[in-house]
Order: C-alpha cells, then sequence, then structure tokens
C-alpha cells in the first residue's frame, strides 16, 4: 500500500501566543498521529513577513496581515505524517473563525470577529509546504523525531 507522508508548516499566530493556547494547538495536532519534528519560536520583521506571505502583495488585506503578523511572536511547526496537508487543513477549519466547523482549531482559538486573528496558519499544498518551511527552518534547527 502506497503511502503519502508529507510534511506541512504551521505557524501559531500572535494572539494566540499571546492567549497562551500554545500548548493545547500543539495537541490537537499530536492527538490527530502528526509528528512534531521541528519547532521555534521567532518574530516576524516587516520584510520576512512580506517575503512569506509575498502572494497576498496588492490584496486589501495585506497591510494588516503583514502588521499583525510582526505585532508579536509566532511559534513555527513543521509536521510530518500520511496526508499531513490536508490533515492538518481539516484540523484547523476554514479561514474564517466564525465559519470554521464546531471543534476546529479556528474555531476554538480565532477571533470570530477578526479573519486575521485566526490563530492559525497552515500550508496549502505542497509547494507551499516546501517554500514556507524553507524560509522558517535551517539545517541547524533540531528535528526532534
Amino acid at each position: 500500500m502506497a503511502t503519502n507522508n508529507q510534511r506541512t508548516l504551521v505557524l501559531i499566530k500572535p494572539n494566540a501566543v499571546r492567549a497562551k493556547h500554545i500548548g493545547d494547538i500543539i495537541k490537537h495536532f499530536e492527538e490527530s498521529g502528526l509528528t512534531l519534528r521541528r519547532i521555534k519560536g521567532l518574530q516576524m520583521s516587516e520584510e520576512f513577513a512580506g517575503q512569506f506571505y509575498a502572494e497576498h502583495i496588492g490584496k486589501p488585506f495585506y497591510a494588516g496581515l503583514v502588521g499583525f503578523m510582526t505585532s508579536g511572536a509566532v511559534v513555527a511547526m513543521e509536521l510530518d505524517g500520511e496526508n499531513a496537508i490536508q490533515k492538518v487543513r481539516d484540523l484547523i477549519g476554514h479561514t474564517n473563525p466564525a465559519m470554521a466547523a464546531e471543534g476546529t482549531i479556528r474555531a476554538l482559538y480565532g477571533n470570530k470577529e477578526n479573519m486575521t486573528e485566526n490563530a492559525v496558519h497552515a500550508s496549502a499544498n505542497p509547494d507551499d509546504s516546501a517554500r514556507e518551511l524553507g524560509l522558517i527552518f535551517t539545517s541547524a534547527d533540531a528535528v526532534l523525531a
């Protein structure tokens, strides 16, 4: 039977970090069978946030997104597992926390009044995952598992 083991990036956004939901969010991923491979905290500069969210330049929400993502600490995680990208997308729920299914990470920890503060970012596809992981992690970052 063929396997589809994947690596993907998740960022715990500043609002969820400030609200002390880091452990709760990690627990959702680990209990789903995903493996936490690497983790680190970072403070995004405007330049880095602009590079990370380059596909959104020119969109109406871009300036607010960069402002929010540079407003506090972010926790970056590399997760690994069978169909990890889709599994993570299912666990986090709809981009808009007000529309996210009950029990999903964004429904539980996102700001239902402000879609940008939706608690987490996750890679959307294998290409995004490879690009985003490459921006965040280096060979010097320890692998946990």
